[in-house]
């Protein structure tokens, strides 16, 4: 797992993810032409789960599935 911190919506947090999934999720921001943090931020305010690392995840499957997150 790797962990990294950031500012979402002012407020500071720590995400623990497979490296994989950073892999995918920096490949999804640059296929979007969007930051790392506009990604997750973006993905935070859709999400139906309560925890943001599950959310992101499936993002991921569902982009490489249908090439929208």
């Amino acid at each position: 797992m790797q962990k990294r911190s950031l500012t979402i919506a002012g407020h500071k947090t720590s995400i623990a993810l497979e490296p994989e999934f950073w892999t995918a999720l920096e490949q999804i921001a640059d296929d979007t032409d969007m930051s790392l943090i506009d990604l997750i931020i973006q993905i935070d305010d859709n999400r139906v789960s309560n925890n943001l690392s599950s959310s992101l995840r499936v993002a991921c499957l569902k982009f490489f599935k249908t090439k929208k997150y």
